[in-house]
């Protein structure tokens, strides 16, 4: 497993009391994501569709948490979402858009339901958010998206057709994205993550080593490090492999 040690005292001041948007704050990045920005003093809005497991986790990582649930393939519920944040905080400095549901199967046997429970969460969800979010970052002229297109959203895999269709998608809105709202001051950062050992695997009928996948907790370390870097640094694009997928 590779670890990464983010920052030293100084950078990891640069995250404190910033407002932060979780999606997906219950499942494996998301998860792992929460406890450690809630130890920099960050103000973070746990969003995801469970409101007993959001509850549960913002009670365990305590700071100032504000509990949202939402449903992000819902327009009106991200509307509200965004104007819960707003009403508590007034701004929004970070997305963070980690939910996201892995299909897995040979492109013949792709159901209707199939394509469609991954476009409405990875496509529909993300964009959403994405959109309603930095529209608040426009206007502030400031903020920060996180997206995480995956490995899959770079290079395409056997049993992959509607997962890569989902993910591709994601890459293509958030550049396009991107370059509308750069001279606002809105930041983009897509992570090309392989092989992390989360609940997506968990449905996923093939044989995988989860033991060598990378850990949520190094992800977690990998997105406070990029918050923590000095604002006229963007990191448009970070790939993180286990050692055994170099360079993929």
């Amino acid at each position: 497993m590779v670890t990464i040690r983010y920052i030293e005292s100084g950078m990891a001041g640069r995250v404190r009391d910033q407002v932060v948007v979780v999606v997906g704050a219950t499942g494996g990045i998301g998860g792992a994501v929460v406890p450690q920005l809630a130890a920099q003093g960050c103000r973070i809005a746990l969003v995801a569709r469970a409101a007993e497991k959001l509850a549960t986790k913002a009670a365990a990582v305590g700071g100032e948490t504000l509990v949202i649930p939402t449903d992000i393939t819902d327009y009106a519920q991200v509307e509200q979402m965004v104007a819960a944040v707003l009403a508590r905080w007034g701004r929004i400095d970070v997305l963070i858009n980690a939910a996201g549901i892995g299909i897995l199967k040979l492109a013949q046997q792709i159901t209707p339901t199939d394509l469609e429970r991954l476009l409405d969460v990875n496509v529909k969800g993300s964009f959403y958010t994405t959109q309603l979010v930095g529209n608040v970052m426009r206007e502030q002229k400031a903020g920060h998206i996180l997206n995480f297109p995956g490995i899959l959203g770079r290079f395409p895999m056997a049993m992959a057709a509607g997962y890569c269709a989902s993910k591709f998608a994601v890459v293509g809105f958030s550049k396009c994205m991107a370059d509308e709202w750069k001279r606002f001051g809105v930041r983009f950062t897509l992570f090309y993550l392989g092989g992390v050992n989360s609940p997506f695997w968990d449905g996923v009928n093939l044989k995988v080593q989860r033991e060598k996948m990378i850990s949520p907790q190094t992800v977690a370390e990998a997105i406070l490090f990029t918050l923590s870097l000095p604002p006229e640094i963007v990191p448009a694009e970070i790939s993180l492999q286990p050692e055994n997928h170099q360079f993929i």
